[in-house]
């Protein structure tokens, strides 16, 4: 028999958080909300980790691999990951579970005049978490690109204003058995920007957009707020986290702001 070096005894009696992998690619299939004929399946990295009781040398990193394959099935749902963290705990005898899936997600997107449609990439992730009390929770994450124009340089100045790209990243949660889509949360954030950001403009669209943003003139502060308006009107959304960046284009530093809230 081969000698089982993870699982002799430690002696230094100090347990450890988090151990596992990052950066395991793997083909996803998730739902999409719209049927536009893209492919279902993405190029996802997934992150997975247990805590590791003070007792144990160390973790089988080979099982966390072995799950992920006996795991992997079609439309990814918040309870097929929380059927793998179970398992996560139960194979690699641990307290605690983390499993992140981060993805690019592709939507069709139509320039406002011109109507050419191209598609949009997304940052995205699927995340879970099973604690020690056997208590899952869910969150789902997007990072979306948008547009702001400084109200402040609009007002001081006789003609023009600064805009610059901002990011917005959004983490939500929800119940495990409601479901929100991804196209849902990407609406909201666009729509609170000063104008959407496109892949694909023609001049006609970026005259469109460079005067949208001039009349919708936007702080961080501003976006932030009509952000949470957007999801306090969501009543499955029990838990909201959002950060705006703005990437400053007059400025050596950049604009800020971050707003959470635990529903109910």
């Amino acid at each position: 028999m081969i000698k089982d070096v993870q699982k002799q005894r430690d002696l230094r009696n100090i347990p450890i958080q988090k151990v596992g992998v990052k950066g395991v690619e793997i083909p996803l299939e998730i739902e999409r909300k719209s049927k536009d004929g893209l492919e279902k399946i993405v190029y996802a990295k997934a992150d997975m980790s247990v805590d590791l009781p003070a007792h144990f040398k160390g973790t089988h990193m080979s099982r966390f691999i072995e799950i992920l394959n006996d795991y992997r099935r079609e439309c990814l749902k918040s309870d097929d990951i929380e059927k793998i963290l179970f398992e996560m705990k139960k194979r690699l005898e641990a307290n605690s579970a983390y499993l992140k899936f981060s993805f690019k997600y592709f939507l069709p997107k139509t320039a406002p005049v011109s109507k050419k449609t191209s598609l949009m990439c997304y940052d995205c992730a699927f995340v879970g978490e099973v604690d020690q009390n056997c208590n899952f929770k869910f969150y789902l994450t997007a990072k979306v690109p948008v547009t702001t124009l400084c109200p402040c340089s609009k007002e001081i100045s006789s003609y023009g204003a600064h805009n610059q790209r901002a990011l917005v990243k959004l983490k939500v949660s929800y119940d495990n058995d409601k479901h929100i889509w991804l196209e849902d949360l990407i609406e909201i954030i666009e729509s609170s920007s000063s104008s959407e950001i496109y892949p694909l403009l023609k001049r006609e669209d970026e005259k469109f957009v460079t005067e949208q943003a001039y009349e919708n003139p936007k702080f961080v502060e501003d976006i932030i707020r009509d952000v949470v308006s957007g999801l306090e009107k969501n009543e499955i959304i029990n838990f909201y986290e959002i950060e705006v960046e703005a990437f400053e284009s007059i400025h050596s530093h950049n604009a800020w702001a971050y707003q959470k809230n635990q529903k109910g």
